[in-house]
């Protein structure tokens, strides 16, 4: 079990916030597999006041997708008010703010992983969070900014004293962004630096990492986000291998092309078949990672425009997956 407030999730592995990718019907199929709770798409609290085109198909939910979090991009404490306010009519289970995206396009505008530089600014956004929000309020921060200024046990702390029920920890610096060596190091100082839980993220691929984040950090919880694409087998096979030490196998082709037959009808019939076909064409190269001679089915996936061709597409993938 993993308590967040006063919020108790039965898994301690969940989906973390993606732009583009966590959208409901990718939440809804990872749930099929084990996912106990999972993130919207990040949303700008600018977005959300404003009412942004896209904010509604970001929100969107359905009765089984529950427990959700939210989280929020932002770095205005009376914009963060406000759109906590319209935030209530969408029931979330958890709100988090987001102290990590390393985006240029996001930092210069003094959000995301640019709070981290201002640890007191970050503190007095977070105690608007968590005096007007009526759920538990979380924060998601990185190592540091970088190398030669990582004080995530400094900014750690600062948000602990606003009040926030957990923290989320990326173990790698904003100018890193996604590539280089997780800090475990880092995450292990936060965790024992905190009395609140700490959740951590940064290469979660596979069970053996995701066991490895929770042996060498002490977390008490790891956030999948990469190692979930093209793999919603992830959350059953982390399970599998942290509880038995039962060493995961690789899915069927057969369970593979019925998954990616299953993702592509989601899609469709979330975004119509036009949108929803072409929102599937990178996953399916996702799902082909690691099958042999692929190349051609993928730029051909690239190209499919119909979910009939995509379906083909799908059944070759099949053909060629027993020759792994």
């Amino acid at each position: 079990m993993l308590k967040i407030g006063y919020l108790q999730l039965p898994s301690r592995c969940m989906l973390a916030p993606m732009a583009g990718i966590t959208d409901l019907p990718f939440r809804r199929l990872n749930r099929a597999f084990g996912c106990s709770f999972a993130f919207t798409e990040m949303v700008s609290v600018r977005a959300l006041t404003h009412g942004g085109a896209n904010t509604k198909d970001i929100l969107s939910t359905e009765p089984h997708d529950v427990p959700l979090g939210v989280q929020l991009l932002g770095s205005d404490s009376d914009a963060m008010q406000k759109a906590l306010e319209l935030l209530q009519r969408h029931s979330p289970a958890l709100i988090d703010l987001n102290a990590a995206c390393p985006v240029p396009k996001i930092t210069k505008k003094g959000k995301g992983a640019s709070l981290l530089k201002t640890p007191h600014k970050l503190q007095e956004l977070l105690k608007v969070m968590v005096r007007y929000s009526e759920v538990p309020v979380t924060v998601k921060i990185r190592s540091g900014w970088d190398e030669s200024s990582t004080n995530a046990v400094d900014v750690a702390r600062h948000a602990q004293d606003a009040g926030i029920h957990g923290l989320f920890i990326h173990g790698r610096t904003r100018e890193q962004g996604y590539r280089g060596r997780v800090d475990y190091r880092i995450i292990k100082e936060v965790k024992t630096a905190l009395q609140i839980p700490v959740i951590a993220s940064g290469d979660a691929l596979s069970p053996y990492l995701i066991k490895k984040m929770f042996d060498e950090t002490g977390c008490d919880g790891v956030a999948i986000a990469r190692g979930a694409l093209g793999n919603p087998w992830i959350f059953r096979q982390a399970k599998e291998f942290m509880e038995r030490g039962n060493l995961p196998e690789r899915p069927s082709g057969e369970e593979v092309a019925t998954t990616m037959k299953l993702h592509l009808q989601l899609f469709c019939d979330f975004y119509g078949e036009k949108h929803g076909t072409m929102l599937f064409r990178k996953f399916f190269g996702w799902y082909a990672t690691g099958i042999p001679h692929m190349n051609l089915l993928r730029d051909m996936a690239f190209r499919a425009a119909t979910r009939e061709r995509m379906t083909e597409l799908i059944e070759c993938l099949l053909a060629n997956y027993p020759m792994v």
